[in-house]
């Protein structure tokens, strides 16, 4: 993959969430403008845009479109820390009281969702 582009209804906020946890997840700032930022792993990269060109409304992840994007995090340590620490990035968990089986039996994951319904998936490497 080459990059994902997310439009987003509020610059500010979506750097605030997708900025930690893409960092944490170890991309590295990438590039920067107005009315945009994007993070790098590798070749691949991500950015939030708050576009001009942008059409009122939410997103909804139930909705044809972008469900969510999934992540492989280290090990189910770094996972907890994840959870733990995400609340105050402005992502809210979906599925706690399946943590961390949400996704089923051997499927260690969280599911967490930020203030403009965004969803991401992050996977525990098997130990």
């Amino acid at each position: 993959m080459h990059h994902v582009e997310l439009w987003v209804p509020d610059l500010a906020r979506a750097v605030r969430s997708w900025g930690w946890l893409l960092e944490r997840l170890g991309c590295e700032p990438y590039q920067e403008w107005p009315h945009g930022r994007s993070w790098r792993s590798g070749e691949t990269y991500l950015v939030v845009e708050q576009s001009p060109a942008l059409r009122e409304g939410p997103h909804d992840r139930l909705r044809p479109g972008l469900n969510h994007l999934a992540f492989h995090v280290a090990d189910r340590t770094e996972l907890d820390r994840l959870v733990a620490e995400a609340p105050g990035h402005g992502w809210s968990p979906l599925f706690p009281d399946r943590y961390p089986y949400a996704g089923g039996p051997g499927h260690r994951a969280a599911y967490l969702e930020n203030a403009d319904g965004f969803e991401v998936e992050l996977v525990a490497r098997a130990d």
